[in-house]
């Protein structure tokens, strides 16, 4: 009985018994609906196959999309205080860093990196919103403020990819703070004639889009990207009105002159590369000929034949 037990009835159950398929194979689209093989999305940087729906994409992938042949430095970002205010709500402050730092295994919510795009060297500071909303703390702002003075030091363009939901309530005024620090720092780097190059990402909300987020020499924009200062529910209790259809999505502040361009997430790079050849090298990359005689002279003014 024992045999029968221990090991014919294993080797029937093993037999009949539905092999377990991992859930994590398909994604739904939060637009269309539609199921989506992992790998596909993957490979699709996160666009959705069938509408074209821009879900959010990691901040380290979005680097290797970009950057030449996905290759970057990475630089070390200060050291700063971890919980000034001693903050505790449900949960220690230090607490929360802690698991947003063993989920993401970064420091903070702002990743700074340098290196070519489309030959251009540049400097991108870009926001980790799976640390805990990107949200801009101290630390974020010293690494923005690392990224300024990096451009100026290469006499790099620099390019901010903000995906934020604001400050972070647990550093108080401290995080507010930031929101000059941020913008004296990209004075410094206009100062300096260099280009800043803003490209907002889903969402851009709070202190980040009433900061430097919308001081861009040029704003680029992805597809459906949330974009505004407070959520669309607290403007409609706030004003007792309807709001517009598709208020706050970047078509919306495209079409209303707030921003310069959107740009589909797969010609991206291709743009920024233009744009900043354009910016960094405005001279004709090709050898301007000179007119001489008869001709010349009636280019310059001078009577026709």
């Amino acid at each position: 009985m024992n045999w029968i037990t221990n090991y014919v009835r294993p080797k029937l159950q093993a037999l009949v018994r539905k092999a377990e398929v991992p859930d994590n194979l398909w994604d739904k689209c939060p637009a269309c609906e539609k199921m989506i093989f992992h790998r596909d999305l993957e490979a699709n940087h996160r666009v959705c196959t069938h509408c074209g729906y821009h879900m959010r994409l990691p901040a380290k992938r979005r680097l290797e999309m970009l950057f030449d042949d996905g290759a970057y430095a990475r630089i070390e970002l200060p050291r700063t205080i971890q919980d000034p205010l001693r903050f505790r709500d449900r949960k220690r402050y230090t607490d929360r860093l802690k698991e947003a730092r063993d989920k993401t295994q970064e420091q903070d919510a702002i990743i700074v990196a340098h290196g070519p795009i489309g030959g251009t060297r540049v400097v991108v500071a870009i926001f980790n919103f799976d640390f805990q909303g990107g949200s801009m703390g101290i630390a974020v702002g010293e690494g923005f403020l690392a990224a300024a003075k990096l451009a100026v030091l290469q006499q790099a363009p620099l390019i901010a990819i903000p995906a934020s939901g604001g400050a972070r309530m647990q550093e108080g005024i401290l995080s507010l703070m930031q929101l000059p620090r941020t913008v004296i720092a990209v004075q410094e780097v206009k100062e300096a004639g260099l280009p800043f190059v803003v490209v907002l990402a889903d969402p851009t909300t709070g202190g980040v889009s009433a900061s430097f987020a919308m001081l861009g020499d040029i704003a680029i924009a992805e597809p459906g990207a949330v974009i505004g200062f407070a959520g669309a529910r607290v403007i409609e209790e706030t004003i007792r009105e309807k709001l517009p259809p598709g208020f706050q999505k970047s078509e919306y502040l495209l079409e209303h002159g707030l921003l310069d361009m959107v740009v589909h997430r797969h010609q991206l790079r291709d743009q920024l590369a233009k744009l900043l050849k354009l910016l960094v090298e405005p001279q004709p990359s090709a050898e301007i000929v000179s007119l001489k005689g008869k001709d010349a002279a009636g280019h310059r003014g001078g009577k026709a034949p």
